[in-house]
């Protein structure tokens, strides 16, 4: 038995779920598949999945032994990389997450330089605005902005944003175009609920600070319902440049207390605790920051 063959079939078959996923994922037959779990398992002497009704999971072993495998298996993989030379290209699988908004806009787009430059690497890019575990959903680098929620976390700070109060047109029009903090009382926050802006807005102009709880008549835990509800005029948010850059340059969206000052937003690259980033998910950074250096204000 190939022992890091059979671990790596393992490992997709726990992240995928099943015999057949990971066999389609892999490009193997089923029956091969299921053959070397069994091989591991007997070569272990320890049960490492059970099967509940439509799926496959790993036992408190397998569980562990999945975790193990994996490390083991980015290291091989980096060693490889290593020998090889990073000059000759990438390959194997990337998982790489970020925020729908912050992905469709200042990813997405680009991505294809990338993935041209390292034709034999897969990426696997989970587009999510909840703070996931990187860890327990194998993500090698997440793109994150706001403050870090984990301080146990690898990360490295790619840029700082600035950040404004911003609102439709047709909103100030019918409700006027607010002077002073003060003057958002008498308007309607949209509040993004994901940890990057609290109900109570901070200001602050040279020695001056003030804060504001705004009357909150919607929250979204996603930033595309901030976005489209701010340009369908239902009221005013707090965002970074970054999520409505389309709309600021068309003036379909504009700032207003813009000599008013927000905190920033940060945006991190963050790699899962507990192992060295790879090299996939460092040149994937690097990339990523050298392209974004020219789209930011």
């Amino acid at each position: 038995m190939d022992r890091l063959h059979a671990m790596e079939v393992f490992v997709r078959v726990v992240e995928t779920g099943t015999f057949s996923a990971a066999a389609n994922d892999l490009r193997i037959g089923q029956p091969a598949v299921s053959k070397l779990v069994a091989a591991l398992e007997d070569h272990l002497q320890v049960r490492l999945l059970v099967r509940s009704t439509r799926q496959l999971h790993p036992t408190e072993a397998g569980q562990a032994f999945y975790e193990r495998a994996r490390r083991t298996l980015a290291e091989a993989d980096e060693a490889e990389t290593a020998a090889r030379g990073l000059g000759k290209g990438l390959d194997g699988r990337l998982r790489v997450c970020a925020s729908v908004t912050f992905a469709r806009l200042h990813v997405v787009p680009r991505i294809g330089a990338f993935l041209n430059a390292h034709p034999n690497l897969r990426v696997d890019f989970v587009m999510d605005d909840r703070y996931i575990d990187l860890m327990g959903e194998n993500i090698d680098v997440a793109l994150r902005a706001g403050e870090l929620a984990d301080s146990s976390l690898t990360a490295r700070k790619l840029a700082t944003c600035e950040r404004s109060v911003v609102a439709s047109p047709a909103y100030l029009a019918r409700m006027g175009t607010p002077s002073a903090p003060s003057d958002l009382l008498d308007h309607t926050a949209i509040v993004y609920t994901q940890g990057l802006v609290a109900e109570e807005w901070r200001f602050r102009r040279a020695d001056a600070e003030t804060s504001v709880r705004i009357p909150t008549r919607l929250s979204f835990s996603a930033a595309e319902g901030v976005r489209e509800a701010v340009i369908a005029g239902l009221g005013l948010a707090i965002s970074s440049r970054w999520m409505m850059e389309p709309e600021l340059a068309s003036g379909s969206v504009v700032s207003v207390l813009t000599d008013w000052k927000l905190p920033n937003a940060d945006l991190w690259a963050l790699y899962p605790s507990g192992r060295l980033p790879t090299a996939k998910a460092r040149a994937f950074v690097n990339w990523f920051e050298e392209n974004f250096s020219t789209i930011q204000h």
